[in-house]
């Protein structure tokens, strides 16, 4: 073999080891991005270590504070209930006892007053009796003075006479002690005669009118 065969051989041979070389290195390449490629997507799906289980507890934890802040208000709501409820309730209490008082006061006053009722059926007895006789216009004077203030001071108490002759007979405010027979029809079912005075105490009635009916 002459020396430039050998020479173009030896240039042939090291232009084939480079076209290997590259086609080994493209090779190469192209794995690399594969592997890449696919370490990259598992990374994207796996699942993210503690991120992720940091991220689970703080839903958890949200979860949690939820439920107690809804526990709170529950609770929050029974206790202003409760509160309305008891606030009514000692109203109710207050206004009750109030009344009890007042119905104290009245009870007392109505029979501090009825005990002074035979006070002035004697003053009435008593110018009755002095109308009749013959005694000193003084003692008649004295007696009807005390008695009108008397009866003016009653009054300004809520004291009240009960009108009775010449009514019709009421059972509401009159109590029937006898019957007289009577010529006038229209006096029939009236009454005659009055034979004890009644009294209201603020529209009460605290002694019926004792009466005689017309029949």
């Amino acid at each position: 073999m002459s020396e430039k065969n050998e020479k173009d051989i030896e240039q042939i041979v090291p232009e084939e080891n480079t076209e290997e070389t590259a086609q080994e290195a493209a090779q190469e390449t192209v794995q690399e991005t594969a592997e890449e490629t696919q370490t990259k997507t598992e990374k994207e799906t796996a699942p993210k270590g503690k991120g992720f289980l940091k991220k689970d507890k703080n839903k958890i934890r949200i979860e949690e504070l939820e439920k107690k802040v809804e526990e709170c208000e529950n609770k929050i709501a029974k206790d202003r209930d409760d509160y309305i409820r008891l606030m009514a309730e000692f109203d109710n209490f207050r206004r009750r006892t109030a009344q009890e008082k007042l119905d104290i006061v009245s009870m007392a006053s109505t029979e501090t007053i009825k005990g002074l009722l035979p006070v002035l059926d004697d003053c009435e007895r008593a110018l009755e009796v002095l109308r009749q006789s013959n005694d000193s216009e003084a003692a008649k004077e004295g007696t009807e003075l005390i008695y009108h203030k008397l009866l003016a001071y009653l009054q300004s108490k809520g004291l009240a006479i009960i009108e009775a002759k010449g009514q019709p007979f009421d059972t509401d405010v009159h109590e029937a002690v006898a019957q007289f027979p009577v010529q006038e029809e229209d006096q029939k079912g009236k009454v005659f005669d009055v034979v004890q005075t009644g009294y209201t105490l603020n529209g009460k009635v605290i002694r019926f009118a004792k009466v005689v009916v017309g029949i």
